[in-house]
């Protein structure tokens, strides 16, 4: 009897990242209640992903914000 073929799996289109980089954050107590409200009232679980796409979007924002120009911001305003 022949074997049946499994369907093929499927991919997502992005590689999962292996993360082995820890970064520690110290916060005070008001910080962190601030925080606890705020994941409560948006209901997300999942705090350390919310924290590292948070930090990530801010640095990314800026990047492209502060991009390499030929010339300065006062020069091509002229």
């Amino acid at each position: 009897m022949a074997k049946k073929k499994s369907a093929p799996k499927a991919t997502t289109a992005l590689k999962k990242t292996v993360r082995t980089k820890r970064i520690v954050c110290l916060v005070s107590d008001e910080e962190d209640r601030i925080i606890e409200e705020y994941l409560k009232k948006y209901k997300i679980e999942n705090k350390s992903s919310w924290m590292r796409e948070t930090i990530l979007a801010f640095i990314y924002r800026n990047l492209d914000e502060d991009y390499p120009t030929l010339f300065n911001e006062h020069e091509m305003r002229r």
